[in-house]
């Protein structure tokens, strides 16, 4: 599967860029409060995060992956410490501000998709550019080229029911590029595909990272972390491990070794 350039990052300047820190992590504590308990979920995580990697991250349930991914992608603040985004503290923004920050800067792929039935792909991967301030016709080609950089553009007319779940899967990764953003973060994005779905998924993030989209991956699946190019362990709300990954599988060649799936 052959995906469009991504339209806003290529030749001398990405090369440039390339050593650029677009997210920096300091001594990041994150308490919630349950009742008379606190539950300490991140103790102290330091991190930098390069223009144009490709960092997954791993961790048993109650590790502190989800909180930390949660603080990345402006959903949620640090009870003490601090986040810088491309430069930008955003430690201390309020939630107006943190949603104007998600929608200039993050993309989103979830595990349950979260499309709307009765809209179509094309539709679908446009409703993010309704909250900025281009006009109709822009907001359009936008969703087009995405669906286009997954392979979808024959697709576009299509709803959700009239199509696979590594389709809608793809859709929503569409939807999560619409509004050009620096930095994709995907949460469990293979947890509800079969296996060679999963890879042809895998497929599709390094063509972006390829390209120079700096992507931030949940998973489980040890074997789905291993396309990445760095992989972080989370244990007791800490970074355990932080390491590169130095026999990365190529998710193209992978998929020339699997068997098709009948329908």
């Amino acid at each position: 599967m052959e995906s469009a350039p991504l339209p806003h990052q290529s030749g001398p300047a990405l090369a440039a860029s390339q050593a650029e820190i677009v997210i920096r992590v300091e001594d990041a504590h994150k308490y919630y409060e349950l009742g008379e308990t606190s539950v300490h979920a991140l103790r102290g995580v330091t991190l930098e995060i390069k223009r144009g990697e490709f960092l997954a991250i791993m961790g048993a349930s109650g590790s502190g992956k989800s909180t930390f991914m949660n603080i990345l992608g402006c959903l949620d603040r640090l009870s003490t410490g601090k986040y810088f985004l491309e430069g930008i503290d955003v430690s201390s923004h309020d939630k107006k501000a943190l949603a104007l920050i998600r929608n200039q800067k993050l993309g989103f792929v979830f595990q349950g998709f979260n499309l709307l039935s009765r809209t179509t792909a094309l539709e679908n991967t446009e409703l993010p550019t309704l909250y900025t301030k281009l006009d109709k016709a822009e907001r359009r080609k936008r969703a087009s080229d995405a669906l286009a950089m997954v392979g979808l553009s024959q697709r576009a007319h299509h709803f959700p029911s009239q199509m696979s779940g590594g389709q809608q899967q793809r859709v929503a990764i569409a939807r999560a590029l619409v509004n050009h953003p620096s930095i994709l973060l995907a949460d469990e994005p293979t947890g509800n595909l079969d296996s060679r779905t999963s890879v042809e998924i895998m497929e599709i993030f390094q063509a972006l990272n390829d390209q120079g989209l700096t992507m931030v991956l949940v998973t489980h699946e040890p074997d789905i972390a291993e396309y990445a190019r760095r992989i972080l362990i989370f244990r007791d709300g800490k970074i355990k491990k932080d390491d590169l990954v130095l026999k990365r599988p190529n998710a193209a060649e992978v998929l020339k070794t699997l068997p098709k799936l009948e329908d």
